[in-house]
């Protein structure tokens, strides 16, 4: 495969990672349930606070772990 292609493919697989994440994100603040890829347990959104100034959407384990930029 030449560098152009791979290059190519690896554009379209960030393009997907990134619009997967970002519906996923939407989902979850409109209150659907969507479960943890990983262990299957419920994500929740977790506004920012004082020491992290960020919002998070994580299940209860971390193994998902999202940081939102909340301007």
């Amino acid at each position: 495969m030449t560098n152009t292609k791979m290059f190519a493919a690896f554009n379209k697989q960030t393009a997907k990672s990134f619009n997967d994440q970002k519906a996923l994100i939407k989902k979850v603040l409109a209150g659907r349930v969507i479960l943890c890829e990983t262990c299957k347990q419920p994500l929740h959104f977790l506004s920012p606070s004082e020491k992290d100034v960020a919002g998070r959407i994580r299940c209860n384990k971390g193994c998902t772990d999202i940081e939102l930029d909340i301007v």
